[in-house]
């Protein structure tokens, strides 16, 4: 990075021009994450790095640069994104259900230089996608969504498991070839104990592998983890890793990931908009401008503004209590940076992008929306 990463890394210079709030991005910052994420791995071969949390086409352009050409997302558009970035290698880590089988159907017509793979953990699930892939003559690589303790999504490791994938191994239009575990459940503070919870969590899948590998059946590829994990993952060999988190990174992730030196990249930028009483001001954040999933204290923190302490938030607004000394004024910019930076990008159609201190550009955020052409 050429910029000295100090206390006022995140002032540029274009700042009384740009309108609030607003999404911006750190360039420097991103390439920075880029290289630390590569750095923590043997081989770059092995990085899936998830989309979900950018969903921008120059980001995966600055990925591919430094060979990255795997990728995982989480919607039909953002498959399109990437594939439309020129990623050659695209899971969509869902199971594929309803329409959305047709339309993934019709990304890989559209990007036959892109390889295009997806989930199963169901029996009817995985018949039907298999159907319509000869209906349109083509062979859809597939993983089996294993649940190892997220309780979200996945057939739970164990006999079904096995029989599960042998079955679809057999079925026409179909490809197995891995395994997917996603572990985003284990986020202990400690490290030393979230190392212990995910081994102990990956040996079934381990387990699972050499049942396959001993039926006949060729080496299933792994995929698993997440950003939590990923440091854990990593030191696995031939396991695929998605980070995903790590592109921008966050207020939460800081708290909570200690061992993981990524830098904050993107923030949300306000101001304040009014002065109800001498110990609270309201500034342009509502619930359509950050991620309002958690408690009001973990929504967002004020570089800029340490001291502010959230009490209200409502669609368009958000009300912080301030020391009565303080002396704010409306009008006022602050830095936001989001405890989870995923769902607030997801916000913004688009954002600011910031080098060297001066606004060079905006990136639409196209893998934001439902459907971008198919």
């Amino acid at each position: 990075m050429n910029r000295d990463v100090s206390a006022i890394w995140y002032e540029y210079e274009e700042v009384s021009q740009t309108d609030s709030p607003s999404f911006i991005i750190y360039l420097e910052r991103v390439r920075e994450n880029i290289r630390i994420m590569k750095g923590m791995i043997d081989d770059v071969k092995r990085l899936r790095p998830h989309v979900k949390t950018h969903k921008i086409l120059e980001i995966i352009s600055l990925l591919r640069n430094e060979g990255i050409e795997k990728f995982k997302c989480a919607t039909i558009a953002e498959a399109e994104m990437v594939a439309m970035a020129g990623g050659k290698d695209i899971l969509l880590a869902y199971q594929p259900v309803g329409p959305k089988v047709e339309r993934l159907c019709k990304l890989m017509k559209q990007y036959p230089l892109s390889s295009f793979s997806c989930l199963f953990d169901d029996r009817e699930a995985v018949e039907y996608i298999s159907k319509v892939a000869k209906e349109n003559r083509l062979t859809i690589p597939v993983y089996l969504d294993l649940n190892v303790g997220m309780n979200r999504t996945g057939i739970t490791v164990g006999d079904e498991a096995f029989l599960l994938y042998m079955s679809a191994s057999r079925l026409e239009g179909l490809e197995v070839i891995g395994l997917h575990a996603y572990d985003g459940h284990i986020r202990n503070e400690s490290f030393e104990e979230r190392v212990k919870i995910c081994n102990q969590s990956f040996e079934q899948v381990g387990n699972l592998k050499n049942r396959i590998i001993e039926s006949g059946l060729r080496k299933p590829v792994i995929v698993a983890g997440g950003t939590p994990t990923f440091q854990i993952h990593a030191n696995r060999g031939e396991v695929e890793c998605s980070p995903g988190t790590f592109i921008f990174w966050d207020k939460g992730y800081e708290a909570t990931l200690s061992e993981q030196k990524f830098l904050h990249a993107a923030l949300v930028l306000c101001r304040i908009i009014s002065i109800p009483s001498t110990n609270k001001i309201c500034v342009d954040l509502g619930h359509k401008a950050i991620a309002s999933e958690n408690e009001l204290s973990k929504r967002v923190f004020f570089l800029n503004a340490p001291d502010l302490k959230v009490v209200g938030h409502s669609e368009e607004h958000l009300i912080v209590e301030v020391p009565a000394s303080s002396e704010y004024k409306v009008g006022d910019v602050l830095y936001g940076l989001p405890y989870h930076i995923c769902p607030t990008c997801a916000l913004y159609d688009k954002a600011l992008v910031i080098e060297e201190g001066k606004v060079v550009g905006e990136w639409k955020i196209i893998g934001r929306n439902r459907k971008i052409n198919f």
